[in-house]
């Protein structure tokens, strides 16, 4: 194709073509011209000789312009300048410039211009209210939003199917269900579009069988999914760990012939990682010809989730080689890979990444250093990273108050409870969790009635079976065995093996066998398959004298085929993480996994 600059010349130096030019602007000529542009240096040139040739005013000329504007530009600057030397505007001309804010950003100036458009007396189309409405969806402006869908509905185009599906997204993003709803059952014609929409609403609002029965309709109707409705769809099989219908929904990715969408890849390896299939994830990772950031967070999450926190690292470090930058995400999963393997040097040579990335007062991050610190048992670093925090919301407050409970340091996570709510920090139930084990760390058994009765009076939080394990712990370590068990009668929710184990804990601690065996016969009739209450009971009886019943236990357990798993250490050596099964005198159990 010649270029423009060519063009130009050979424009200028004919006359019959160049008066038609400035005559018939649906000319050949200019129409060709304007299909020769192919970057903002290209349209400059153009602009400049219709300016040159007294033609700059005409409003089909500069809605031309302005639309290429919007298409080659970066920025709205150019095609907002010559919007605003227009003497005249049509719809068509607004239209054009919001569309463009609504691409390029700031979304902020679509919703000016609409309002701006309504104050010169010209009314919005069904071309306008789409990216209005989209416009708010992005800028999380739902109350602005409503009021579009208003003048939608005074317009009478709230049956158009394009202004439908705009809304429909709108409200989904918004976590409007109920909007949503409403918008997407009056509509007579639903696209793909609208499909879509319903259901990433539902999942990102955690609704997954919501979202899954209307994929399940959609299909039924005959409409055909494309790779965003199936990574929509995706999350919601994550959630509800249905990998069956998982592996159907990449099975029909694989029929369409989106399989190679990175997206859907990305959506894929996410759900196979939640599903504890890490092997199929990985095998996704590696026959990625391109992937994206988000297929490197998919997959050091999905290590991290299924106990292969070794693996997690080493693929950052690939990651890092291979130079790929990381954000707050990628962080969040390798600092909880650290804290799962105590790997202290490692933790502090990530800290650092964030440090220069400027990531470091990022909550999410501040709160997974805070507990890997914690894990790795220097509570100093912990608090260090808790104080260095411009502004602390009830989530780090929280995090620190767990790691003091962990290391024992009950007083100390009670005074920074204190403070939390002296400075208007209000708790929520994990706060009241991280108190109790404080207390019960420590033994403080009056402390721990008062907060459980404060938690219940003063903040109306109904204590959960976690409150009441606590509760029951604390109470049993300090001798109250009856007091314990009366709490557990009483209790609001339904006790389970955390809240049965910890009173049973106490009974052995005590020796109390004839409550120990009652305790024991509700566990294992609510858990028959975990070994570690019969190994318990067994020790209870051999302690009391009673060989026969310990004996008893310990032949239930070979016939039912319980085993105890055997404890493990990991041990960090330049990096590397070594991990030794207990009872091996063998160095074969060593596993390095760095590089």
């Amino acid at each position: 194709m010649i270029s423009v600059s060519k063009l130009l010349k050979a424009l200028l130096l004919t006359k019959t073509v160049f008066s038609e030019f400035r005559t018939n602007y649906h000319s050949r000529s200019f129409n060709y011209l304007l299909n020769c542009c192919s970057s903002l240096t290209d349209l400059t040139r153009i602009h400049a000789l219709v300016v040159a040739n007294g033609c700059g005013q005409s409003l089909l000329v500069s809605t031309k312009l302005i639309t290429m504007a919007c298409r080659f530009a970066h920025t709205m600057d150019y095609a907002r300048k010559m919007f605003d030397q227009m003497p005249e505007r049509d719809v068509f001309l607004w239209n054009t410039l919001i569309r463009g804010y609504a691409d390029l950003g700031p979304c902020e100036e679509a919703l000016v211009l609409y309002r701006n458009m309504h104050g010169v007396g010209l009314f919005p189309d069904n071309y306008t209210f789409p990216f209005v409405v989209r416009s708010c969806a992005v800028l999380s402006a739902l109350r602005e939003g409503k009021e579009v869908h208003c003048n939608i509905v005074k317009h009478g185009l709230d049956s158009d199917v394009f202004v439908q599906s705009s809304l429909v997204a709108m409200y989904s993003q918004s976590g409007e269900t109920l909007g949503m709803e409403l918008v997407f059952g009056e509509m007579v014609l639903k696209n793909i579009v609208s499909w879509t929409a319903v259901i990433a609403g539902y999942v990102q609002n955690r609704y997954f069988k919501e979202g899954l029965g209307v994929f399940r309709k959609m299909v039924g109707s005959g409409t055909q999914p494309n790779a965003v409705t199936l990574v929509s769809v995706l999350p919601a099989c994550a959630g509800l760990e249905f990998v069956n219908l998982g592996k159907l929904i990449h099975g029909y990715g694989i029929k369409l012939g989106v399989d190679s969408d990175v997206s859907l890849t990305n959506a894929l390896i996410a759900l196979y990682g939640k599903c504890g299939n890490v092997e199929t994830a990985r095998c996704l990772f590696n026959g990625m010809v391109a992937r994206n950031l988000v297929s490197w967070n998919a997959m050091i999450a999905a290590y991290e989730q299924n106990d292969a926190s070794a693996n997690a690292v080493k693929l950052f470090r690939r990651m890092q080689a291979e130079k790929v930058e990381f954000d707050y995400i990628t962080m969040v999963s390798v600092i909880s890979a650290c804290a799962s393997l105590g790997a202290l040097n490692t933790g502090r040579w990530i800290h650092e990444l964030v440090k220069q990335k400027g990531l470091d007062i990022n909550v999410s991050i501040a709160n997974a250093l805070i507990d890997m610190y914690a894990k790795c048992g220097n509570i100093d670093l912990a608090r260090e990273v808790f104080e260095m925090l411009p502004c602390r919301s009830v989530v780090p407050w929280t995090s620190m108050i767990g790691a003091l409970a962990s290391h024992g340091h009950g007083e100390d996570a009670l005074k920074l409870f204190s403070r939390m709510k002296d400075e208007g920090v209000k708790p929520n139930s994990f706060t009241f969790a991280a108190v109790f084990t404080a207390c019960r760390h420590s033994g403080l058994v009056e402390e721990g009635k008062r907060h459980f009765e404060s938690m219940m009076r003063d903040y109306l939080i109904m204590p959960g079976v976690e409150h009441c394990a606590c509760m029951v712990d604390l109470l049993g370590r300090a001798g109250s065995l009856m007091e314990a068990y009366e709490f557990i009668e009483k209790m609001p929710v339904e006790p389970d093996v955390s809240v049965w184990g910890a009173l049973l804990g106490s009974c052995r601690i005590h020796s109390n066998l004839e409550l120990a065996e009652l305790v024991a016969e509700k566990l294992f009739l609510l858990d028959p398959q975990t070994v570690t209450f019969y190994v318990l009971m067994s020790n209870i009886y051999a302690e009391a004298g009673r060989w026969e019943d310990a004996e008893r236990l310990r032949k239930l357990m070979e016939e039912r085929e319980l085993k105890k798993i055997p404890g493990q250490s990991l041990v960090e050596v330049n990096r590397r993480f070594h991990t030794f099964l207990s009872g091996s005198r063998s160095r074969s159990s060593l596993r390095g996994s760095a590089n």
